[in-house]
């Protein structure tokens, strides 16, 4: 089915008289259509969170549509069309004054998420409109990723990283490598080596001055937990804005972390509920390869999702680069490395595994190993037990 997002696009379709049939309405405001929305064929059509008289509610209902109602009373809308930005999440934020974050969407929407059960929310309205909402997240994020044959690098890394470690700027340097090249930069969205993968990004085809200047601005704050961590943010953005060189990059974080807030610098925000989904996807839609800067149990939990993804080639029967940037802290420090390594032997991820201390290295290598088929022999239990001819089950 077609998924229509903007009030224009609808009304110019309502315009017409094709049915509706085939059609997902999401989050749209179809007031102002009601009268040519009445005359439509709309049996088969899909209302998400639209606006609509409950006259007409009634109406496209009977005549056969399927329409799922608004949710009053939230500080998030389940039905969301679109990805965040951090200016939307952070609306209100004055740099002077850190407490201010307090009263803003992000900080309004966690303090929900905590009075409501956290991930295990009692009521079945607030887990339906969590899923829903998250549901709009991957439908925005698809959209996204999908307007164009992006080569998707994802960055995992710990988010205790100081902005202050020279693990910060080689992330930075490095992302600001990939996205000069024309991959797409993806993060769990999040401080430490997430937000160094966005401050690459938003430093793409600016010289080193430029660069410099925000890292000592940032590196006054090193810490998320200090109190003008965000603000250091807002005043090297202010000083370095985005322009025409910058390149576009998404952050995924999520609420079950919303005491760490999301980072200022990706130009797109899909911030979830459910972590376990944004972990999927975060790792899902880095097609091109994931880089693994040093962090702790977190990133661990993210290299064995990404090996599991690529052994068995979950995504797209394809298996995709695993750089890891550290020798010594993934071989001592961590020794994740030398286990994957045998894991990975005779299996097609495991010729693209690396392992160095050398950003430039890590980008000529993802730049070189494009994914790869994963051949799954083609076996089912449905079909490997029935009869070859006629189909019919094996007695």
């Amino acid at each position: 089915m077609r998924e229509v997002h903007h009030a224009d696009e609808a009304a110019q379709l309502l315009e017409g008289t094709e049915p509706l049939g085939e059609l997902v309405f999401h989050g749209i405001d179809l007031r102002p259509c009601e009268p040519r929305l009445r005359a439509h064929d709309v049996g088969g059509a899909v209302f998400l969170g639209c606006k609509l008289s409950p006259e007409v509610i009634a109406d496209v209902v009977v005549r056969g549509a399927l329409v799922f109602p608004r949710i009053e009373g939230l500080p998030y809308d389940p039905y969301r069309n679109r990805l965040y930005t951090p200016d939307e999440l952070f609306e209100g934020f004055d740099p002077a004054d850190p407490c201010t974050y307090c009263d803003t969407p992000d900080a309004r929407i966690y303090r929900h998420y905590l009075d409501t059960g956290r991930q295990f929310p009692p009521s079945a309205v607030e887990a339906l409109a969590r899923r829903l909402h998250d549901h709009s997240m991957t439908d925005a994020m698809e959209t996204l990723l999908g307007r164009t044959e992006r080569r998707v690098v994802a960055v995992m890394g710990g988010h205790g990283m100081g902005r202050d470690h020279a693990h910060y700027e080689a992330v930075v340097r490095m992302s600001r490598t990939l996205a000069e090249q024309g991959f797409f930069l993806v993060s769990g969205g999040g401080p430490g080596a997430m937000e160094a993968t966005h401050v690459g990004a938003h430093f793409a085809h600016r010289d080193d001055a430029a660069l410099g200047d925000a890292l000592a601005t940032l590196g006054r704050a090193p810490s998320y937990r200090d109190r003008d961590w965000l603000a250091a943010a807002f005043r090297a953005r202010l000083d370095h804005p985005a322009d025409e060189r910058s390149a576009e990059s998404l952050g995924i974080p999520t609420f079950l972390y919303g005491h760490e807030p999301p980072n200022l610098f990706a130009t797109h925000v899909a911030k979830y509920f459910a972590n376990s989904v944004r972990e999927d996807g975060l790792i899902s839609v880095a097609s091109h390869g994931i880089v693994f800067a040093p962090g702790s149990a977190g990133t661990i939990q993210e290299i064995f999702q990404d090996a599991a993804q690529n052994h068995y080639g979950t995504v797209n029967a394809r298996a995709s680069a695993m750089v890891f940037l550290g020798r010594d802290y993934w071989t001592r420090d961590k020794p994740v490395y030398p286990i994957l390594a045998e894991l990975a032997k005779d299996r097609v991820y495991g010729e693209l595994m690396t392992l160095t201390d050398d950003v430039d290295e890590a980008v000529a290598f993802l730049d070189a190993h494009p994914p790869r088929d994963v051949p799954d022999g083609g076996w089912s239990f449905c079909g490997a037990h029935c009869r070859s001819e006629g189909g019919s089950s094996s007695s």
